[in-house]
């Protein structure tokens, strides 16, 4: 009996116990959530990564040159006297604006008077002088053709009278240096320009030549706008400048108006050993007076301009093991990984030489949840754009 009993219990307990190992392993698959991705999931699947988007634009985008110059006068001329003598007037205000031949100084005339009247009085004694020598001379070749003087007394008279014409020579020398000196007694503008301030004042005894000048002119317009460019650029703005006049523009670091636009027209003659740059320098009309000599400004040199660039934000584009790349947003919400090569940079866009096309779009914010296939939502707020 005990034994029939045990062999009937045997497989029912069997079968109860694989019923239940069944139901809880089914219960356990059940319990199991999926498995998510990185980010939020694949295609289908998942919650959407939120993101901020750009469009891709193909627009004209110049080939430019940034850097940092200075400002120069095109002309400088630092005004001394020539003359020493008291300065009896100053005919501008420092600061001021002159035109060439403008009247700057005027210089104690009388000393310089009385030395050119005392030149021409010279120059007309020894004029009667000379005259009467060579009458002398004239009568003694009258005598000497007749026997009565002697070759003696007509070689002296000639002498004397060759000697008084060379005298007046120099007497009309001393007349033209004694006018000179009496016009350095005016002091008058070489140039248009701005004067600096005002070093020797009106009463004061001025020297010749004298170290200090009494102004500095600057001419401001036109202006040089001088700076460098690294040795390895020159050949291509060699290129271009052979091909036509280069625009470079320049403007004050703390400027909001438009940049200042002129021509380079000077590429200096060898290249800095100690810097590996080379000195060029634009002219610029500087008619509204922006450009100041002596400012750091920045400056900007237009190769040439790219018609049709492909252009996206430079925030777009990302470094991986593979190089840059960028994430496409597809027209069913996910992302694809596209790797991309960046030409340039311009300002905050990128210019963008093959991967992309003009129209597509791609993530600006929200790289860093996304890998390729995610499913993203397009953030609202400043910068975000509709996804296509």
């Amino acid at each position: 009996m005990p034994l029939r009993f045990s062999s009937w219990f045997a497989p029912a307990a069997l079968a109860a116990s694989l019923a239940a190992a069944g139901c809880s392993g089914s219960e356990a698959v059940q319990s199991t959530p999926p498995a998510a991705g990185r980010g939020g999931g694949g295609g289908g699947g998942g919650a959407a990564v939120p993101v901020t988007t750009a469009k891709v634009v193909e627009k004209p985008l110049p080939l430019e040159l940034n850097v940092i110059g200075s400002a120069e006068a095109y002309s400088t001329v630092a005004v001394r006297a020539q003359i020493t003598g008291a300065l009896n007037s100053v005919g501008f205000q420092e600061g001021d604006d002159v035109r060439k031949g403008q009247m700057l100084f005027t210089l104690d005339r009388r000393p310089l008077e009385a030395a050119l009247e005392q030149a021409k009085a010279n120059l007309q004694k020894d004029m009667a002088q000379a005259a009467n020598a060579k009458s002398q001379a004239q009568r003694y070749q009258d005598l000497a053709e007749r026997g009565i003087a002697t070759k003696e007394q007509l070689d002296t008279s000639r002498t004397a009278a060759t000697a008084l014409e060379a005298t007046l020579e120099a007497d009309r020398a001393a007349v033209e240096n004694a006018e000179v000196q009496l016009q350095y007694a005016t002091i008058v503008s070489p140039l248009s320009g701005r004067t600096g301030a005002l070093q020797v004042h009106e009463g004061n005894l001025v020297r010749a030549n004298d170290a200090t000048p009494l102004v500095v002119i600057n001419q401001v317009a036109p202006i040089y706008v001088s700076f460098g460019i690294p040795e390895a650029r020159l050949p291509e703005l060699k290129q271009y400048m052979a091909q036509g006049s280069v625009k470079v523009e320049a403007l004050a670091p703390n400027d909001t108006g438009a940049p200042s636009v002129g021509r380079i027209t000077f590429v200096d003659n060898a290249v800095d050993p100690t810097t590996g740059t080379i000195r060029i320098k634009g002219t610029f009309q500087n008619e509204s007076r922006h450009l100041w000599p002596g400012q750091f400004v920045n400056v900007s040199v237009t190769l040439k301009t790219d018609p049709r660039a492909i252009v996206v934000p430079t925030v777009a584009v990302q470094a991986g093991q593979q190089g840059q790349y960028v994430f496409v947003v597809k027209p069913d919400q996910t992302v694809e990984l596209r790797n991309v090569t960046v030409v340039r940079a311009v300002d905050n866009e990128s210019v963008i030489k093959d991967g992309l096309k003009a129209g597509e779009t791609v993530v600006t914010d929200g790289h860093l949840r996304l890998t390729a296939g995610s499913r993203v939502s397009i953030k609202a707020g400043a910068g975000a754009q509709a996804a296509p």
